[in-house]
């Protein structure tokens, strides 16, 4: 069984950088692909961006879009967040999530991992 396992997450100063690394554990995976999202304080879960696991096509949300960038490494099972420019408004918790069965949906989760920007 897949298990999804973040990390990277911390606290930086506003227009610093983080990446975040998503490893899928357990076995290889082979799904369709992955994502990131992020919910911060009282607020509800906000998609950051996907990956297809096959082609490396990616999808970036426009909040965003010219400062983050997903990537992956097949051959690690690892999917990666590289966080640039970063804003006091990116604090939150990141989850990663896979697409196993279905690209539309989201049906294995990582436990999330804090990132913190300062002002």
């Amino acid at each position: 069984q897949v298990q999804l396992v973040e990390s990277g997450g911390g606290l930086v100063q506003a227009g610093g950088s983080l990446r975040l690394s998503c490893a899928a554990s357990g076995r290889t995976f082979s799904g369709y692909g992955m994502g990131w999202f992020r919910q911060a304080p009282g607020k509800e879960r906000e998609f950051v961006g996907r990956i297809s696991w096959i082609s490396g096509s990616t999808y970036h949300e426009d909040s965003v879009k010219g400062r983050f960038t997903i990537s992956r490494d097949n051959a690690k099972n690892t999917m990666y967040l590289q966080m640039n420019s970063l804003k006091p408004e990116d604090t939150a918790v990141y989850y990663c999530a896979a697409n196993q069965k279905s690209p539309y949906e989201y049906d294995l989760w990582g436990q999330g991992t804090q990132v913190t920007v300062s002002s």
